[in-house]
């Protein structure tokens, strides 16, 4: 196969992050957890022993190389397919091969399927059989969490290996190695400035792709002094133009950003929430969807504790309509901070969610008699609607203590207000009002006051 064919990746019209995959395990850079000497996949890999497996982690962290790798010291067949551009009719001539294969030579298929997640349900269900039966060794390569997007039933049969971004030790070792090696810069006469190097690790947060193609962006715009071209801090910034973010915004990144932002308005850090609400901006996130986010966190987390963190919220919200970005970023700014600096309760979502589970669960009895509506005179006087309501504007303080539960549910407590911000004044109130929510009613304090229902 032309894949492993060196002479195909040492061309010069090859990228030089795909010239300078390793062919060895020793020369496999990072994922010490999976690589370092002993490890299991290391293990299984040398002695050509690898079950199926699913290679997880972001671009540039070395799955295709680390299943090429396997592919190269295994005796079994290897094939290769892609997800975005294989069908169903493409994998069924694969398993007809392998099963082929195995019957009559005794001999297993290895299949490599890079982006294996852009396979659909069907697709992924024509490999089952075949990876249980062990036909089939699947190395399968994705850069989103495969236990959302890989059937159960095909993860239960494989391993899965996760690949963390780069740390910069491993990333600068890339670096200097496309420096030094003759299939990549070595022999060009180039100078790499530290200050490049020290760049380039920190831009390519963790993707060593990032960084080995602005390096040779660079390498090509480097002008030649006194036989030598040096590789510069501005033609390296130049070159990668600026910082990549690793963001999918249907995949992990999309969802981890947004969970690590919210959980840092609960946790009443604001610079963590300015930094994630940063973050996500710049990645490209829909600035409705962090909007919404905060309208929603504000009801959520911190509720009546500060009413006005809901109102912050929602004038951001419309600002983002009113005036997009980049400007958007102040008023949402605003927002974070405020909701995050904010008194936290959540005993409004609490009630709600109790108070529903009633709905649910309960007996739907009739609305008290004295609560009904009595707008119509008939119903008021044949059926007696509105007979024995209290006006709470005829009392002190515009307050009487009355049944405002249907029958069953008397003395139901859904809202406990906390003791935070706003919240705790709430809380005296509703404790000086009610007491115990069994009292009995109060009676008027005097005869004759006009009794009115604000509909």
């Amino acid at each position: 196969m032309a894949l492993f064919d060196e002479a195909s990746t040492r061309s010069a019209a090859v990228p030089l992050a795909a010239r300078l995959r390793p062919r060895t395990l020793d020369e496999f850079v990072g994922q010490e957890h999976l690589m370092g000497p002993g490890r299991a996949l290391r293990t299984a890999i040398e002695q050509d022993t690898v079950r199926s497996l699913i290679l997880w982690g972001p671009p540039g962290t070395g799955k295709t190389s680390l299943a090429l790798l396997i592919a190269a010291r295994t005796r079994a067949q290897v094939e290769q397919a892609n997800a975005v551009t294989a069908g169903v009719a493409d994998l069924r001539r694969i398993i007809a091969a392998a099963r082929d294969r195995l019957r009559f030579h005794q001999q297993r298929t290895l299949l490599i399927i890079d982006e294996i997640h852009r396979f659909n349900k069907a697709q992924q269900d024509v490999l089952l059989p075949h990876v249980e039966n062990g036909a089939i060794i699947l190395i399968g390569a994705t850069t989103q969490n495969p236990f959302h997007d890989v059937n159960p039933t095909l993860i239960s049969r494989s391993a899965v290996a996760q690949l963390q971004p780069l740390d910069d030790a491993s990333v600068r070792a890339i670096v200097e190695r496309a420096m030094a090696h003759p299939d990549g810069l070595a022999g060009l006469g180039l100078d790499l400035d530290p200050e490049a190097v020290e760049f380039l690790v920190s831009a390519s947060n963790g993707d060593a792709r990032v960084a080995l193609n602005a390096l040779e962006a660079a390498a090509a715009a480097a002008e030649e002094v006194e036989g030598r071209r040096r590789i510069t801090l501005a033609l390296v910034t130049d070159a990668s133009q600026r910082r990549v973010l690793p963001y999918d915004r249907e995949g992990d990144a999309h969802y981890d950003a947004i969970s690590a932002f919210i959980k840092s308005l609960r946790g009443s850090d604001p610079d963590a929430a300015v930094y994630w609400l940063a973050r996500m901006l710049a990645s490209g996130e829909d600035p409705r969807f962090i909007a919404r986010r905060m309208v929603i966190h504000a009801a959520e987390d911190v509720g009546l504790a500060d009413p006005m963190a809901l109102v912050v919220a929602t004038a951001a919200a419309q600002a983002v309509e009113f005036v997009g970005l980049p400007e958007a970023r102040i008023p949402m700014a605003e927002a974070a901070i405020y909701i995050a600096a904010a008194p936290k309760s959540n005993a409004v979502v609490t009630a709600i969610g109790e108070a529903m589970r009633d709905v649910e669960q309960q007996r739907a009895n009739p609305v008290p008699v004295h609560l009904r509506d009595t707008s119509h005179p008939q119903a008021v006087e044949r059926l007696g609607y509105g007979e024995g309501y209290r006006y709470p504007h005829d009392f002190p303080d515009g307050f009487v203590r009355q049944q405002y539960m249907p029958q069953g549910l008397e003395g139901r407590r859904y809202y406990r207000p906390t003791d935070h911000g706003a919240e705790a004044a709430v809380r005296r109130r509703l404790e000086e009002w009610w007491g115990e929510r069994t009292s009995p009613v109060q009676e008027p304090p005097s005869e004759g006051s006009k009794n009115q229902e604000d509909e």
